[in-house]
């Protein structure tokens, strides 16, 4: 089984949870743990164990975090690497949303292809959003 595992400095990865589970669906493969200003390092890792205990040593992880290099990320794949996940385990910085729909919604796809159409997915999404606000009165909106 892939696993998609989204992790957080604050509530950012149970929001993007929340919100991929009311359009895609709850599902067991969708798992997240946040860093919440009161938690330390050490409590932190402790629930991100308890958070990816159901993955198995054949499962691969698809891993989505707020930022690259910050101590979520970061801690994650160390608690992933001790599970001997490693191997089976891609990275993606920057999260958001249209990455993680996408990873859900082409769950039967190979790594390496899905791995392609996250980061293109992730890229597409992320422009500047223009309003016409041209001076024709006669236009409808």
């Amino acid at each position: 089984m892939r696993y998609l595992l989204i992790v957080s400095h604050g509530t950012f990865a149970p929001g993007l949870h929340s919100v991929l589970d009311m359009l895609v669906g709850e599902r067991d493969d969708v798992l997240d743990c946040c860093m919440t200003s009161d938690m330390g390092a050490e409590a932190y890792v402790q629930k991100l164990e308890e958070t990816v205990a159901p993955i198995g040593a054949d499962d691969s992880v698809f891993l989505f975090g707020d930022v690259i290099g910050g101590s979520p990320l970061t801690n994650a794949m160390n608690v992933l690497t001790k599970k001997g996940i490693m191997e089976r385990l891609t990275v993606f910085g920057g999260a958001n949303l249209p990455m993680v729909i996408t990873a859900a919604m082409e769950a039967d796809e190979d790594d390496a292809t899905l791995k392609e159409r996250v980061i293109a997915e992730g890229q597409a999404a992320i422009r500047e959003f223009v309003l016409d606000l041209g001076g024709d009165e006669d236009e409808d909106l």
